[in-house]
């Protein structure tokens, strides 16, 4: 695949990501991503993102918890 801002070429790495479902924040990692080798931006296929909302909906094994401040600018 060719990353839309720079033009390079991506590649399939195992990635975390930080996932939005009904109002709180998850972060899941071994996620499945296009990496672009030169930039960095990270590209999720719709099959990926649905599997995680169907993880996240349904009961799962909690790794860990941390604690995030949210601030205002």
């Amino acid at each position: 695949m060719i990353c839309e801002f720079c033009g390079s070429q991506t590649a399939e790495k195992k990635v975390k990501k930080q996932h939005w479902l009904h109002g709180r924040l998850y972060i899941v990692e071994n996620v499945s991503a296009e990496v672009c080798i030169e930039c960095g931006e990270r590209y999720f296929h719709a099959k990926v993102l649905d599997e995680i909302d169907r993880l996240l909906e349904t009961s799962h094994t909690i790794k860990d918890k941390i604690e995030v401040e949210v601030v205002s600018l």
